[in-house]
């Protein structure tokens, strides 16, 4: 049997694009027939189809992309929560120990900060109190305090009587409490209450003339003003 010539078979047959081209150009010169009208319309109908298939298709990639960002961003958050989870897992046991002694130390340092502040607060309700504590002492004390001024200024103690009442001055000032007022001085209204008020021909501004009883104070708080006789200028 003969060999059979492939490239010879192929050479004896027609050119594909010259068989196409000639068909068309048939086409094109034969005139419309109801058969190419309706091959006409269904491609049209066909076209529509491609189209409206390819508008769904879009659709359907736009939700499936956010539907895809969402699981991106579910995805993420997971990760970062294993990740924590894992860091944590994969501590030694030192840095376990050193993160619990980190955690110990800070609630330490509040707990000291807030012994800090209850120890400042009481202290100054201990100071207070400690105040009041002198202030009502004082003021049971003031008639008998007067009266030994009184004795000072209008005749002379024996010794006796002069210790005790040094004694008590001592132990006043060991407190805190301060006594003030003496004649001479410039009138002061927060510090003085004038109970007689007398013209004098020599003082420019008004002074204090006479100490009927004398003031008493603890720092800046006047515990009583003290009572003066106080000297004006004489118009």
């Amino acid at each position: 049997m003969a060999d059979f010539n492939t490239e010879s078979y192929m050479n004896g047959m027609d050119d594909a694009e010259k068989l196409v081209a000639e068909n068309v150009s048939e086409s094109a010169d034969a005139p419309l027939t109801g058969d190419s009208e309706t091959a006409t319309s269904d491609t049209d109908a066909h076209s529509t189809s491609l189209r409206a298939q390819a508008q769904q298709s879009d659709g359907n990639v736009d939700a499936s992309a956010t539907r895809t960002d969402g699981t991106d961003d579910a995805y993420a958050e997971s990760e970062s929560k294993a990740d924590t989870d894992t860091g944590a897992e994969t501590l030694t046991p030192l840095g376990k120990a050193k993160a619990e002694a980190a955690e110990y130390l800070e609630a330490l340092q509040r707990e000291r900060a807030a012994f800090v502040n209850f120890r400042n607060r009481a202290a100054k309700e201990q100071d207070r109190h400690r105040e009041h504590g002198i202030v009502d002492v004082l003021t049971a004390l003031l008639p008998a305090l007067d009266d030994i001024d009184r004795i000072r200024a209008n005749s002379e103690m024996d010794d006796s009587f002069a210790a005790v009442a040094s004694k008590i001055d001592k132990t006043f000032e060991k407190f805190g409490v301060e006594k003030f007022g003496e004649a001479g001085e410039a009138f002061d209204p927060t510090r003085h209450d004038a109970i007689l008020r007398k013209p004098d021909t020599d003082v420019t501004e008004e002074k204090v003339d006479t100490v009927v009883e004398a003031g008493y104070r603890i720092g800046d708080r006047i515990i009583r003003a003290a009572r003066v006789v106080v000297a004006v200028p004489q118009d």
